[in-house]
């Protein structure tokens, strides 16, 4: 049961526009249209539809070009205020964003979060590469001398069950409701059943892969000299996509073997994860097992699908990595990381500045006190406790958002601060003068 929600007189009006396979997005449209808020939602296929069973939705079946104009019609009809989206990455985001800017709308920006596990990104502006957040560790720790100590958020892990089943849910609902959206396509790189397929292989294979893992990392040496972790992300992610030099995950991969085979100390040793929630349709294994081969250092590469990364962090690697929340996990344990793409926690104090090469010789561990500040403002600014896939987690996070939305209020959005500097400088510029 989520808390007693009153209505209250309000001149906002959120129009909601993709999110994840969850609902989310449903229960947060519902919270606000109990408070007194406007609330709508544009739908761009059948599966958006099957996910808001809210009043306010409206369908969005043209072609893309015509897509900024329809946004920009309805902003003024509606006299929206504020939009909220799930990745903003994703063409129809970009197009979204694009309009709202000009609008001077709040734009609020969902992702999985920044600090894992428990924790939702809901963040204004944007996210990851296009957050507003600076790299200046001063500042991160000017701002937490007036936040509370750090705490953990209530543990409520989500369901892969849950996940899957919603996924598909939305997969098969968009597929029987094609006829109704006819220009849509979607931002994933590969056909949904064709996922599905390699997902269902994977699954099949999971069990064993689970025991060779284990048994792999507890073969690690027990005290490396020294050791390296590279977790993978997925293909698809617009982190490594948008937000990074490479624009696919393989080269990523040779780049950092390239690297290790020619500048890392000849005892030390390089582990490869695989992303837990990939898919299988590429094989990364084998590419990281014949690049391995080539660079002559298939001795001293291990590659794992699954295994307990907890357990695999206690043998203190040094993190490589692109941009993953691996690395803010491992930031947390004190342990060294250096970011080769951009990155929320990419700052002075917290990840290796220099070169990979440099890396493989002195890796660093963070100032843990920047850390505890570094992350003390994301969850004051950017994030939400709460899960998407687990009942407890959605209750948690739809309040948070609330509260968290409704606070906004209080101060100009990132548009009308701007606007507002714009007037003031001449009016200070006179005044100076005079």
């Amino acid at each position: 049961m989520g808390r007693e929600i009153k209505s209250a007189p309000s001149d906002r009006a959120f129009l909601f526009l993709q999110g994840m396979a969850t609902r989310f997005f449903e229960r947060l449209g519902r919270a606000l249209a109990g408070r007194g808020h406007a609330v709508y939602r544009i739908n761009f296929n059948a599966g958006d539809r099957a996910f808001w069973r809210l009043s306010g939705a409206i369908d969005f079946s043209g072609r893309p070009e015509e897509w900024p104009e329809f946004l920009d019609r309805l902003i003024v009809d509606k006299a929206v205020s504020d939009i909220i989206l799930f990745g903003d990455c994703r063409p129809l985001h970009r197009a979204a964003i694009r309009v709202a800017e000009r609008r001077m709308l709040r734009i609020h920006v969902v992702e999985e979060g920044y600090l894992r596990p428990d924790w939702i990104t809901f963040e204004e502006g944007g996210v990851n590469g296009n957050s507003a957040l600076p790299r200046d560790p001063g500042w991160y720790s000017e701002r937490a001398r007036s936040l509370p100590p750090w705490s953990d958020p209530p543990s409520v892990p989500g369901s892969f069950r849950r996940r899957a089943f919603e996924d598909v849910l939305y997969t098969m609902t968009s597929m029987a409701g094609m006829w109704r959206f006819p220009h849509y396509a979607t931002h994933r790189p590969y056909y949904q059943l064709v996922e599905y397929a390699g997902w269902l292989r994977r699954l099949a294979l999971k069990r064993r892969a689970e025991r060779c893992a284990a048994a792999a990392i507890e073969a690690l040496p027990a005290d490396p000299e020294p050791l390296f972790l590279f977790p993978l992300q997925l293909d698809c992610d617009y982190q490594v996509r948008v937000h990074s030099p490479f624009r696919a995950m393989h080269l990523a991969i040779e780049h950092v073997l390239v690297s290790f085979a020619q500048h890392a100390p000849s005892a030390a040793r390089l582990v490869v994860k695989l992303h837990p929630l990939d898919s299988g349709l590429v094989d990364w294994a084998a590419i990281t097992g014949h690049l391995a081969v080539d660079f002559g250092i298939a001795d001293r590469v291990t590659v794992l699908d699954g295994g307990d990364l907890g357990r695999l962090m206690e043998r203190r690697p040094a993190v490589v990595t692109v941009n993953s929340t691996v690395g803010s996990l491992a930031l947390a344990s004190g342990l060294p990381v250096i970011a080769l793409g951009k990155a929320i926690y990419d700052i002075v104090g917290l990840t290796y500045q220099g070169e990979l090469d440099d890396f493989w010789s002195a890796p660093t561990p963070p100032d843990a006190e920047l850390f505890n500040a570094f992350r003390r403002v994301l969850a004051a600014r950017c994030l939400i406790p709460g899960s998407f896939f687990n009942e407890a987690g959605l209750t948690l996070a739809v309040n948070a958002a609330v509260d968290r939305l409704e606070a906004t209020y209080a101060r100009p959005a990132r548009g009308e601060a701007a606007q507002a500097a714009e007037v003031a400088a001449p009016m200070t510029a006179a005044i100076s003068m005079r």
